[in-house]
């Protein structure tokens, strides 16, 4: 699999199509100004999508003494890949070597993303695993970026993060840590190449060959942990709810987001997931914050709008 280092500086030139012409719907006329509602559509769907990650990775707890972290990916990846290809029913003909390289590049950041993930949340505390994950985000919005503003959201961002994991880093479990990390490697990759599988493949159809070629990736990982118990009709039932509130909708949101955001300010908007997991927390679990979580919140979300307005003014130009 390409570096992602390597390849974002192209990615974040050539995520937003060209011209308003490469959008369905009726031409604007070359003298109209995108309005406010356009310019937050993509940002919309993005915050959609980390609500509907983050609400099912609270069903995906249920499941974690059922079948194993493995088990739980593996049920994830292949209902998810089901329903994609249902639905969607891509062709398979017509493309090129590149395509399909892409395609499993993309399947297979996604299969690394949420398998280390899973590890992760399975030995640290989730609020923590997934900020340490979204480092990958934000590294990839630094090493991406061309502007200054951006980089310095990234930086407010990051202390937000920093400020959300309370400075309990160094009491965490260090296997979990390392695998959160990693995770936040391929969280990365996934960004970079869900943004070229946009634009290679149309609507949903690469993303959901690519679920499908993640899928087979972690199926002999979960057979081997969890066995008969991926088969358990309660089990498939759970799993279906992970599968669409933490693979079908958020994935499908953010591709679409990705055609239409830059990579750097996508990866700052990822910030916004530990803002979210803490108010999911707040609301499903009962989990109080403190005046240090709610700063860091607020600093975390400012960094995003801030991102976001930075971006409108340079569409303007």
């Amino acid at each position: 699999m390409d570096s992602p280092v390597k390849d974002v500086a192209p990615v974040a030139a050539s995520v937003v199509p060209p011209a308003p012409a490469a959008v369905t719907g009726p031409r604007v006329a070359p003298a109209a100004q995108p309005t406010a509602g356009r310019r937050l559509g993509p940002v919309a769907l993005v915050v959609a999508g980390g609500l509907s990650v983050q609400f099912g990775s609270a069903v995906a707890v249920l499941l974690m003494p059922r079948a194993g972290a493995l088990g739980v990916v593996t049920l994830r990846l292949v209902l998810a890949a089901a329903v994609l290809l249902i639905v969607c029913r891509p062709k398979v003909r017509g493309y090129s070597r590149a395509d399909w390289g892409t395609i499993a590049a993309f399947g297979a950041a996604m299969a690394g993303m949420n398998v280390l993930f899973y590890q992760a949340a399975d030995r640290i505390p989730l609020g923590a695993a997934v900020t340490l994950e979204v480092l990958g985000p934000l590294i990839l919005s630094v090493v991406a970026s061309r502007r200054l503003m951006n980089l310095l959201w990234a930086g407010l961002a990051l202390c937000g993060l920093v400020l959300l994991g309370g400075g309990g880093f160094d009491r965490l479990d260090p296997l979990g840590a390392v695998f959160a990390l990693a995770a936040g490697a391929m969280w990365a990759a996934y960004i970079v190449f869900s943004a070229r599988t946009g634009r290679r493949f149309p609507q949903a159809d690469g993303l959901a060959l690519a679920m499908a070629f993640g899928a087979v990736l972690t199926l002999p990982l979960g057979i081997a942990e969890a066995g008969s118990k991926l088969l358990v009709p309660s089990t498939i039932g759970l799993a279906l709810a992970v599968a669409l509130m933490s693979s079908v909708l958020p994935y499908t949101l953010e591709l679409l987001a990705l055609r239409r955001l830059p990579a750097p300010t996508f990866a700052i908007l990822m910030s916004l997931e530990p803002a979210i997991a803490a108010a999911a927390g707040f609301l499903i679990l009962s989990q109080a914050l403190s005046v240090t979580e709610a700063v860091a919140i607020a600093l975390v979300i400012a960094a995003s709008m801030g991102a976001v307005r930075t971006q409108s003014r340079r569409r303007k130009e």
